[in-house]
């Protein structure tokens, strides 16, 4: 059962009570250093104990109420916007349980409360974070609601952002470039972090991303692989994008998934996905080279997984914890795919190679 306790909240800055209510009947009660608002979405925990600003702009967060369940939010600020992983802050509420007002580092620029202020997001501090998160993975996903006012002056329904198409809420609306490189690779953007195009023109490309529904098959310039983004919710939800990249896939371009994207190359190509009980979130997550005893730290964030492999790929990674998929690859042709993130942002830097284990597949460095 989940406790309520009362609360320490000791910053300066003008708060009001609020609530997150969950579907299953719980109400947990604290204060609101963001947004006056209410919203409803499904509450997800991340065991992360640094990396915030990173998560918050991460748009695989579209549609989620974040529980972080470190025990200190806001102490080192917001950093630029030169450093997000998206233009905004993706998440629809914030659940933290103790919150710095007070922010201490050279890189910051405001308090965490007035960046979810600016972004109309509200966040909640209660004292019961590792209690819910506790609940989440007893019982699994679930859907809930923060309120900010009198709910019956402010009537707030259950949603189940799964049930929506939230790549094409997030992904770009056209066509951008960055980098000056000789070869080019394309991202189809599904919600991608800025930092996986980093990471590609450090690598001396010229990264072209396109919007989630684009055929690539049909871009009027000359590029040498393709890159399939991370991103929110339901893999199944992006038909569009599935039916394209089968034919990629099909014309054998090479062609790497991150996330979201390597579901979406299973499911073009016969294989199924599934609802993760509650998802993986946090920097911490242990991942096996199948074949192998080696064993790597990954940043991940996601609730979907592969089921199927499709044929004629084999598994690439598994998941010490729970054994669950954590990326394939095609026995013979450059297609391959890692359910982690590789460009970290925050997190670990131990599968940074497989940008280069990619682009040596495709011949692009």
């Amino acid at each position: 059962m989940i406790k309520n306790k009362k609360l320490n909240f000791n910053s300066g800055i003008k708060i009001k009570s609020a609530k997150l209510i969950l579907k299953s009947g719980e109400v947990l009660r604290g204060h609101n250093f963001g947004a006056p608002v209410s919203v409803s979405g499904e509450v997800v925990f991340s065991t992360g104990m640094v990396g915030y600003p990173e998560a918050l702009t991460d748009p695989s967060f579209r549609g989620q109420i974040l529980v972080l369940t470190y025990p200190i939010i806001g102490n080192y600020g917001v950093p630029r916007k030169e450093d997000w992983e998206s233009d905004k802050i993706q998440v629809a509420g914030l659940i933290v349980c103790n919150y710095i007002d007070t922010p201490s580092h050279h890189a910051s620029n405001e308090t965490l409360s007035k960046w979810l202020k600016k972004f109309n997001i509200p966040a909640l501090e209660i004292k019961s974070t590792r209690d819910l998160a506790q609940k989440i993975r007893t019982d699994g996903a679930i859907l809930g609601k923060i309120i900010c006012s009198d709910i019956k002056k402010n009537k707030i329904n259950f949603e189940d952002p799964n049930k929506r198409n939230l790549v094409s809420e997030i992904s770009t609306k056209k066509i951008w470039e960055k980098g000056e490189g000789k070869k080019t690779i394309v991202v189809i953007d599904c919600g991608v972090k800025l930092n996986i195009v980093r990471q590609l023109v450090k690598r001396g490309l010229k990264v072209v991303v396109v919007p989630w529904d684009t055929d690539v098959t049909k871009l009027s310039f000359q590029f040498s692989a393709v890159l399939i983004s991370n991103g929110p919710g339901d893999p199944t939800k992006v038909r569009t994008t599935i039916l394209n990249v089968k034919k990629i896939l099909e014309k054998k371009i090479p062609t790497f998934g991150i996330c979201l994207g390597s579901q979406i190359i299973a499911l073009a190509l016969g294989g199924t996905t599934y609802k993760l009980k509650f998802g993986h979130r946090s920097q911490n997550q242990p991942c096996v080279l199948t074949g192998t005893n080696k064993c790597y730290l990954t940043t991940q964030n996601h609730g979907f997984a592969i089921k199927k492999v499709p044929n004629g790929f084999r598994e690439w990674f598994y998941n010490a914890n729970d054994k669950t998929n954590e990326g394939i690859i095609h026995k013979n042709l450059p297609f391959m795919s890692v359910q982690f993130h590789p460009e970290s942002s925050p997190g670990p830097l131990d599968t940074d190679w497989v940008f280069d284990y990619f682009l040596r597949k495709a011949k692009l460095i």
